[in-house]
């Protein structure tokens, strides 16, 4: 794995920490609201706020996953199977909910997985 994937690995990795951050830790904030266009009656509603905390640890565990096939089993099979899989579900989302999450979620992921094959 080249010096190249491992810094895009770890740029998605960061992102999907922040994404965890925002939604886990920081959900009623107005850079969450800003980032997933939320209305202050979104961010009141305890359910909503439970979801996004639920879906933040998901991210974390994926960035984590990303960093462990980078760094500790040194598989490129394992980054690309993950990173095939960020790029899916940022298709989805781009397709249900917004398209501008295939770039914003599923940018890097898409040039580390390019990187992956240079």
């Amino acid at each position: 794995m080249s010096v190249i994937s491992k810094v895009l690995a770890v740029a998605v990795a960061v992102e999907f920490l922040y994404i965890m951050y925002l939604e886990t830790f920081a959900p009623k904030s107005a850079k969450t609201a800003k980032v997933f266009g939320l209305a202050k009656a979104d961010q009141a509603n305890e359910m909503i706020i439970t979801l996004f905390k639920n879906q933040g640890v998901y991210n974390g565990l994926i960035a984590a996953e990303v960093l462990l096939a980078t760094f500790v089993f040194a598989s490129q099979t394992a980054l690309i199977v993950l990173l095939v899989y960020i790029i899916l579900v940022a298709a989805y989302g781009a397709i249900t909910s917004n398209p501008k999450i295939i770039l914003m979620q599923g940018g890097l992921p898409i040039l580390a997985l390019i990187s992956l094959f240079l």
